[in-house]
């Protein structure tokens, strides 16, 4: 009789909710330098940092998704490009019995924010190979960013114009 209980449990541990990382990758890096050296004489004013942030998937098996976080940073001091960098870093990630629900959340915003500190740390690491102070990019809203994506999309069907009309 005791191992009925036991049965019970190891069916639950079968349908709970997984999320594994499989492997972290850099899918593509690419930094720009364009004006060394002279950009990195000490006493150049901080240059203005823009970043854009995408975050992509793709399902590669029944339960195996690649999520890639692409980061774009261009550094400029006024009209001058002090760099730029690309760097696309992914992830195999495992993933099974999440409600399909919750599916589109948990790869867009809990598979980034797991990989973030370790793409953060190559930007910090390519910068200051590059001979300038290292890059600490502040963390990332993913829900933010969830949330401009989904009101894109909304937007995009909504302003569509109705079929069969001139």
């Amino acid at each position: 009789m005791s191992e009925m209980p036991q049965q019970g449990a190891a069916a639950d541990q079968q349908n709970a909710p997984r999320l594994a990382v499989l492997t972290q990758y850099i899918k593509d890096l690419s930094f720009e330098n364009p004006r060394a050296p002279q950009t990195l004489v000490q006493g150049q004013s901080r240059p203005e940092i823009q970043i854009a942030v995408d975050v992509n998937v793709k399902q590669i098996g029944q339960e195996q998704y690649e999520v890639v976080l692409d980061l774009k940073l261009n550094a400029k001091s006024g009209d001058t490009t002090v760099f730029v960098m690309e760097l696309s870093y992914g992830s195999l990630f495992n993933i099974a019995n999440i409600p399909d629900e919750t599916m589109q959340a948990i790869l867009l915003i809990e598979c980034p924010r797991l990989i973030f500190p370790f793409a953060r740390r190559i930007v910090a690491d390519v910068t200051r190979d590059g001979g300038l102070p290292p890059l600490m990019l502040e963390p990332i809203d993913f829900v933010a960013l969830y949330r401009n994506r989904l009101e894109q999309m909304q937007g995009q069907t909504a302003g569509e114009p109705p079929v069969g009309h001139a």
